[in-house]
């Protein structure tokens, strides 16, 4: 037997008793002939004192002990001397008093410091031995967190009715968005199967066969571009219904966040009930389909007051079908000089021709009403003092304003906004803001390839009051029974109403480009399934990572996951992707067109 405890478990009621602990030398103390170690296990610490005194002679010598080596310790618990208690440990009144040791394992010394750690430390290097980075308390406290999310999950849905269900993750390769990871098959050379997106299809067909209620924690793959918030294979919570509404899941949906937050032991506040907000309100009051709610800046449209101004910058934009819209940040003023050309330039990287700032010196109403602004010789005063009025601006405030095509304008000022909101901290940390977003458009225009996309993905079920009426004509008008769970400028979780007629589904998919040959070969699976009694069905597919990431505070989805990659999708660890050999290729039948461009 190892242990009879874990570290943190000893307390005063174990007093004169002989425990045996095991675990890792987290740091030592040498106090002149007495060595002091903190030992340290998943649970936490303990100190054990090392007294030559009451030790038997051993294979190391306790002088040798070093950080990070395991080792099994036996000996009396007693209450540490008065003036020497730690109250921040659950262990701190007591301390082990060693008569017996053994070491387990030895150490090498580490690549990077674990007890006194540095978030500076090259994450490639943690990455490369991210053993030794789990061992961390802070990282060891997020996985259990999200041990303890799926844990919920999985009885919550339990309790309401769902079965858990595995589908494969060697499918059909199928466009649903992004590019597939593809995996090649030796027994049928020149052919491929792909790993799943998301089990879209397999879940509609569950619903097809009766399943009624449907879940899984499921790994899925998309072959994407870097962005901080992706991994190449990430985890989420799929769901599925049978004969529900849009309401239906989307109250389930809240009843399983709002008592898993409940369920935690943790210091966030949050609303509930969740806001509801349209897609089409969301983009005009914050720029973005998933709006941090934490503070209170909507945007603005300047633009019926801006169309006879004699500063043709704006008139002009009106005059060309375009709008001016902007923001009121609360004490703007505030800002330098300095600050302001940084919103300036920050706008222009997004693809802004500029930024209007215009900070008012006094309120509108006063007979000595003034402001200032880099274009303050093109702008009339009674301009300034009329959006100023119309849109609660007061002394001290400053008003962002950006010209431009309506899109495009928004999407600016949407960015703008967060920026401001994290540089001001106009919201609370601890805060969990939830909204889902509703009625996404059923397409989107592709103006690059000049054509229509899924604003979701192509199985969405469109409003009732177009399903008779999905024409190429109409596509930019169609609303559609989708919707998406935002918390905090983030989106958490997306789901809809699904399409379960083959009509219908054939419909969306001619619009989407499909011939009728491409759509028999790429769903045939699921448009046969349809024409044998396909119920109603809906669902939705939070994600896990962004659920911990929420949950813990963290900004780097790398922190979330055991064994991630890179923003890049390497793996330091195992150092993937790798090169096959000749004889895996050949076998695969496969060719590498210029190996010599295929290393890491």
């Amino acid at each position: 037997m190892y242990r009879d405890y874990y570290c943190n478990e000893p307390n005063e009621k174990l007093i004169g008793q002989d425990v045996k602990l095991s675990g890792w030398i987290n740091k030592r103390r040498d106090h002149g002939g007495l060595l002091f170690i903190d030992l340290r296990d998943r649970s936490g610490l303990i100190q054990v004192v090392f007294d030559p005194d009451n030790l038997k002679e051993n294979e190391f010598h306790w002088n040798q002990f070093r950080s990070e080596w395991v080792i099994q310790v036996q000996g009396v618990i007693q209450k540490r001397p008065e003036g020497t208690e730690n109250l921040n440990l659950p262990t701190g009144k007591i301390e082990l008093i060693a008569k017996n040791y053994k070491v387990l394992n030895v150490s090498k010394t580490l690549p990077f410091e674990l007890t006194d750690f540095k978030e500076e430390t090259d994450e490639i290097i943690r990455l490369k031995y991210r053993y030794l980075d789990l061992r961390r308390s802070q990282k060891y406290e997020i996985l259990n967190l999200r041990h303890k999310v799926v844990k919920f999950i999985r009885d919550y849905l339990d309790t309401n009715g769902f079965l858990e269900i595995e589908t494969p993750i060697l499918i059909k390769s199928t466009p649903e968005g992004a590019r597939d990871f593809v995996v090649p098959s030796r027994n049928n050379q020149g052919q491929f199967y792909a790993l799943p997106q998301s089990p879209q299809q397999l879940k509609q067909l569950l619903m097809v066969s009766g399943i009624d209620k449907y879940f899984q924690i499921v790994k899925c793959f998309r072959d994407e571009d870097p962005r901080s918030d992706r991994q190449p294979e990430f985890t989420q919570l799929d769901l599925e219904m049978s004969f529900v509404t849009q309401e239906d899941v989307l109250n389930l949906t809240e009843e399983m966040f709002t008592g898993l937050i409940k369920s935690l032991d943790i210091d966030k506040k949050f609303n509930s009930p969740f806001q509801r907000m349209t897609y089409d309100s969301a983009m005009e009051l914050y720029g973005t389909d998933k709006p941090d709610l934490r503070f209170d800046m909507q945007i603005k449209d300047f633009s019926s007051l801006s169309k006879d101004n004699p500063f043709k910058v704006l008139s002009n934009t009106i005059k060309n079908k375009g709008v001016v819209k902007g923001l009121v940040v609360p004490g703007g003023s505030a800002f330098s000089r300095k600050k302001i050309d940084s919103l300036v330039e920050y706008t222009r990287e997004l693809g802004g021709s500029g930024l209007i700032w215009i900070v008012l010196e006094e309120n509108p109403g006063s007979d000595d009403f003034e402001f200032k602004s880099v274009v303050r010789k093109y702008l009339d005063l009674d301009y300034v003092k009329n959006i100023s009025t119309t849109h609660n601006a007061k002394k001290g405030d400053m008003i962002l304003l950006v010209a431009g095509e309506n899109k495009h304008t928004l999407e600016i000022l949407g960015q703008l906004r967060n920026k401001l909101g994290r540089d001001l901290d106009l919201f609370d940390k601890n805060e969990l803001n939830f909204c889902f977003i509703t009625d996404f458009p059923l397409f989107e225009w592709d103006e690059e390839n000049k054509k229509w996309t899924s604003s979701h993905h192509p199985f969405t079920m469109p409003h009732e009051e177009h399903q008779n009426n999905i024409t190429i004509d109409n596509a930019s008008d169609i609303r559609a029974y989708c919707y998406d769970l935002v918390a905090n400028g983030s989106e958490i979780a997306s789901g809809s109403i699904r399409i379960h007629k083959k009509e219908m589904q054939e419909e969306v998919f001619s619009i989407l480009g499909y011939s009728k040959n491409e759509t028999n070969e790429l769903f045939s699976q699921l448009l046969d399934a349809f024409e044998y009694g396909a119920p109603p069905h809906g669902g939705i597919a939070p994600g896990i990572d962004r659920i911990i990431m929420l949950l813990s505070g963290t900004e780097n989805i790398r922190d979330v996951i055991a064994f991630p990659k890179t923003q890049s999708g390497f793996d330091p660890l195992f150092e993937s992707p790798s090169q096959l050999t000749a004889e895996q290729l050949n076998e695969l039948g496969i060719s590498i067109k210029n190996p010599e461009n295929n290393s890491n």
